[in-house]
C-alpha cells in the first residue's frame, strides 16, 4: 500500500474505507507517534511513515466545578408603594376600564353627577373615551389630573 494514501490532515477517526485500483481496504489507526504510525490494513499490521508529523489534538479536558450554593435573604425587599396624589374618599370608585392618559377632567370635588355624565375622558390607543359615572351622587375624590398615565383598574374619581 502506498504510504501517500493515509494523510495527517485525515486523521478524525480511526477507521476508513480505502479503493486502490479497484481494490477495497480498511484501513484502523492504532497509534501516531510523530511521523509514525501503526494500521491494521485488513486486519494485517503495518507501520506506516508519514511524510510530516501529525500534531496532536489537545485533549478535552473534564474539570469537576463545585455546585454553585444558593443563599436566601432573610426578609425579600419590597418596593416602596406608590402614594396616590389625594386620598381616597369613602364611596363608589370609577375605575380606569383600561390603560391611557388622562386628557381630560370634567369634574370637581363637590359636584353633583348623575349615572352616565362623564367625569373624565382617557386616550388609549389614539381613541378618546369617556369615562361615565356609574352611579348619582357628589364627586368626593379626584385622583388624576390632565396628563397623567393611568394603567387598568386605577381608581379614577370617588362618588358619594
Amino acid at each position: 500500500m502506498d504510504k501517500s494514501l493515509i494523510k495527517p490532515t485525515d486523521i478524525i477517526m480511526s477507521k476508513y474505507q480505502y479503493k486502490v485500483n479497484g481494490v477495497d481496504y480498511q484501513v484502523e489507526i492504532e497509534e501516531i507517534e510523530g511521523n509514525m504510525a501503526k494500521v491494521l490494513v485488513n486486519g494485517k499490521p503495518f507501520e506506516v511513515e508519514l511524510a510530516k508529523p501529525v500534531k496532536a489534538k489537545p485533549q478535552t479536558k473534564r474539570v469537576q466545578v463545585p455546585s454553585p450554593t444558593l443563599s436566601v435573604a432573610a426578609e425579600p425587599q419590597k418596593a416602596p408603594a406608590i402614594k396616590p396624589k389625594a386620598a381616597v374618599a369613602a364611596g363608589n370608585k370609577v375605575l380606569a376600564p383600561l390603560p391611557g392618559t388622562i386628557t381630560d377632567v370634567k369634574v370637581a370635588v363637590g359636584d353633583v353627577v348623575k349615572t352616565g355624565d362623564t367625569v373624565i375622558v382617557l386616550e388609549a390607543m389614539k381613541m378618546q373615551n369617556n369615562i361615565e359615572a356609574d352611579c348619582d351622587g357628589k364627586i368626593t375624590s379626584i385622583l388624576v389630573a390632565r396628563g397623567d398615565t393611568v394603567m387598568e383598574g386605577a381608581t379614577l374619581v370617588t362618588i358619594e
